[in-house]
């Protein structure tokens, strides 16, 4: 059984697009309010012919729609998986760093963690600019470069040079490099497929309830 006293601290990194939410929450407004075929963008990033960066800045541009009206939508269609508050209030209790990385835009992650009184929470994402009549999107990295892809691992690997041991949470093929770097990884969804063909070990899940209920296991007091 592993120790929390560790000299390594440990951080808890979680996506959120369904991981904490149970739906894509930019596919909600992409469906709602984008002008175009958007779902022919998202083709094209699945395929591996654009970047993450390129899917949201093509998919985004399709967006004229004030961000008012947008978390108002967000705010009144999202659905958290069960759990959610106990996993934070866990690692709270075991001194475990929370972070929210995610290839979603930073507007409507923060207006879901400010309802559910999480506003605390620290999130690195999709930095969003509304004006212009669409929405631009950019991903820095730590240092402040710009990124066009690889975003959550290049934080994993940030927050491991800073000496933390990563536990992960994730649900898409994105979510891959940086759960292969994790101490130990929580799978959902496409990610369970993806790790099984890398090889990687992890813990799966359905609730976030089950995760706590792993580290309990895994990890004492």
């Amino acid at each position: 059984m592993r120790q929390l006293s560790n000299t390594s601290p440990l951080l808890f990194q979680s996506d959120f697009d369904g991981t904490i939410t149970v739906d894509d929450i930019s596919f909600l407004i992409l469906d709602k309010y984008a002008r175009g075929d958007w779902r022919a963008v998202l083709e094209d990033y699945k395929s591996g012919r654009i970047t993450v960066g390129q899917f949201n800045t093509r998919a985004f541009r399709l967006v004229n729609e004030e961000k008012a009206v947008l978390e108002d939508y967000v705010l009144k269609n999202y659905q958290i998986r069960p759990g959610l508050s106990r996993l934070v209030d866990y690692c709270r209790q075991k001194g475990i760093r929370f972070v929210v990385v995610s290839n979603g835009l930073d507007f409507y992650i923060r207006a879901i963690m400010a309802d559910l009184n999480l506003d605390e929470i620290e999130v690195y994402s999709a930095s969003s600019e509304f004006g212009n009549e669409h929405i631009e999107t950019v991903y820095r990295s730590p240092d402040g470069s710009l990124l066009d892809d690889g975003f959550k691992e290049t934080y994993s690997r940030f927050f491991m040079g800073k000496g933390y041991r990563i536990l992960y949470a994730g649900n898409g093929a994105s979510d891959a490099p940086a759960a292969s770097l994790a101490e130990h990884a929580f799978a959902t969804d496409s990610l369970v497929t993806r790790l099984d063909t890398l090889g990687v070990p992890f813990t799966g899940f359905t609730h976030l309830d089950e995760i706590v209920d792993s580290l309990k296991v895994t990890y004492s007091a």
